[in-house]
């Protein structure tokens, strides 16, 4: 298999993560297909990407227009359209069932040569694979948001995993303007374990009273060098997506994972950080 990155791109989930994704691989030369569950979902992920290549190009980060990007961009609403893709990155909601659902469907229209990757950020791969007639061509492509600004993405191996995808898959990220670290696979991998990890025990001090949400990410940010403390990182990944994975982790890694009663008690409310408006901190 050629390292060089695949002309003809699919995305299965055209929402924050589809569309960034979609805009990645768009803005690196390829002829991108997003497909989603309906015409209406269909038309909201296009202006979604699109919108997002106008943000970058208005901020000169993009050499090509918007007009040339958009011509290379189709969304769709049947997998049947991802039939002559090369590869397609499935990133739809972080749910084990709805996945595997999704990734049989799509390998059931590609060709035998095509590989299928998962944006997985915690389920297993292997338990992904054990789904698929040809688990050699899979493998985990762990993007994170917002894609276009970030610059790391998690190359997840499968044991199943051929070889050819092994060498190739960590080339495209490159190819992609991007950093690749390679993963075996593990629960939650290298980044959801240990960011899971720090942001559950910054949400137990709060629990606690041992200090405020603000200055508990400021002793990340100022002590440790982080870009954003963990409880503002919670928020803008969703606190319904972070408890999703704490459940995750806690059912196969143990106890050190269990989701803090404050965690469950601002999801149950609908306190999902910067999409709802409220989370940790007040995004409104």
């Amino acid at each position: 298999m050629s390292a060089e990155l695949p002309e003809r791109i699919g995305v299965v989930g055209g929402g924050r993560m589809g569309a960034g994704i979609a805009h990645a691989f768009l803005v690196a030369g390829c002829e991108v297909v997003v497909a989603e569950r309906d015409a209406a979902a269909a038309e909201a992920a296009r202006e979604r990407v699109m919108g997002s290549v106008a943000t970058s190009t208005a901020r000169g980060a993009v050499d090509e227009t918007a007009e040339a990007l958009s011509a290379r961009l189709r969304t769709v609403d049947a997998l049947d359209e991802l039939s002559d893709r090369e590869l397609v990155v499935e990133a739809v909601f972080e749910d084990l069932r709805v996945k595997l659902d999704t990734l049989v469907g799509v390998e059931r229209v590609l060709d035998e040569r095509a590989v299928l990757a998962s944006n997985t950020s915690s389920l297993s791969l292997t338990e992904l694979a054990a789904a698929l007639h040809r688990p050699a061509r899979f493998v985990g492509l762990h993007f994170f948001n917002p894609v276009p600004a970030s610059t790391l993405v998690e190359v997840v191996l499968a044991p199943e995993t051929g070889e050819d995808v092994r060498s190739a898959a960590p080339e495209w990220v490159r190819a992609l303007g991007k950093t690749p670290i390679v993963v075996n696979d593990s629960p939650g991998f290298a980044s959801s374990r240990l960011g899971v990890a720090i942001a559950l025990e910054a949400m137990r001090m709060v629990e606690e009273g041992v200090a405020s949400a603000q200055d508990i990410d400021l002793a990340m940010e100022l002590g440790y060098r982080h870009p954003a403390g963990p409880l503002r990182t919670t928020d803008i990944v969703g606190l319904d997506v972070r408890l999703g994975i704490a459940e995750y982790l806690h059912e196969t890694l143990g106890e050190r994972f269990a989701p803090p009663d404050v965690l469950r008690e601002k999801v149950a409310r609908g306190e999902l950080g910067r999409k709802s408006g409220t989370g940790f901190y007040d995004w409104s």
